[in-house]
């Protein structure tokens, strides 16, 4: 068995680092034509870099500066990509960002570019996959489903997390965008799913893995005790974007090595 993206073309959202650059990386390496998204000129050798590394290992791609919270730059993003390649076959809606506060010194903000991030981005790239895998219609010379969408979750849908009030918001939420999505477009062999990390070592973390009393710290909540790498959450994410996933959609599918069984209550609690 063996996971093939031949003939697509994969947009994947802030994979100029992290868990986005190891899902560019995982769909190159499965064949996927990859749009390594980053969202602003600071980022641009970051993803310049992940590009590189992909084709040094015969994967093919380009970079893409677009900021996903912009409703216009999301679009012309799928208008330049669909006329550059032909269309395209998956999206990874992975861009996010933290901008953490105590709750009620929490700014407006603050609130607003976290949810314009993390869900309405996931919202206008959405909408702009799914009106081209409708006007483009089922290609089988490149997949049996009309197109995929995989949302980057968090182990935080469903994980209450202080402190972070606005980030555990816009991930509940996606929850039911991509339940929604999947139930509405179901019928048009579109699959939507989502993927929810727990603790997965990127620089959006850092603090709590960069020195050993951290990680130890850390690894209390993880069953499995150890921290997860990018290519955690890009293996799982070529395999949902291939045809060998084909019936399911619509679900959370949690990396997290065990967070979600709350450690904490490992010796009752």
């Amino acid at each position: 068995m063996q996971i093939s993206l031949q003939n697509q073309v994969a947009v994947i959202t802030g994979a100029s680092s992290g868990i986005g650059s190891g899902i560019a990386k995982s769909l190159a390496s499965a064949g996927a034509t990859v749009i390594v998204n980053h969202s602003s000129e600071r980022s641009a050798d970051e993803a310049k870099a992940v590009l590189k590394e992909i084709t040094d290992a015969g994967g093919k791609g380009i970079t893409y500066q677009c900021d996903v919270s912009k409703e216009d730059q999301v679009i012309k993003m799928f208008q330049d990509v669909v006329s550059e390649f032909g269309t395209v076959d998956i999206l990874i809606n992975n861009a996010g960002i933290q901008k953490d506060s105590k709750f009620t010194e929490m700014t407006i903000d603050q609130w607003n570019a976290v949810i314009g991030v993390n869900l309405t981005g996931q919202f206008l790239c959405a909408r702009e996959a799914i009106k081209e895998f409708l006007r483009r219609g089922i290609d089988p010379s490149r997949s049996i489903a009309c197109g995929k969408i995989i949302h980057i979750s968090s182990v935080h849908e469903i994980i209450p997390w202080a402190g972070h009030a606005n980030y555990a918001s816009s991930k509940g939420a996606i929850r039911m965008l991509m339940q929604t999505l999947a139930q509405e477009y179901g019928a048009d062999k579109i699959r939507v799913n989502s993927i929810c990390p727990g603790a997965i070592q990127t620089p959006i973390n850092k603090d709590a893995w960069s020195t050993p009393d951290a990680l130890n710290s850390l690894l209390t909540l993880i069953p499995y005790n150890r921290i997860g790498q990018p290519q955690d959450i890009g293996n799982l994410a070529a395999f949902l974007a291939s045809d060998l996933a084909d019936y399911i959609t619509g679900t959370s599918i949690f990396v997290d090595g065990g967070m979600t069984t709350f450690e904490s209550f490992s010796t009752g609690g």
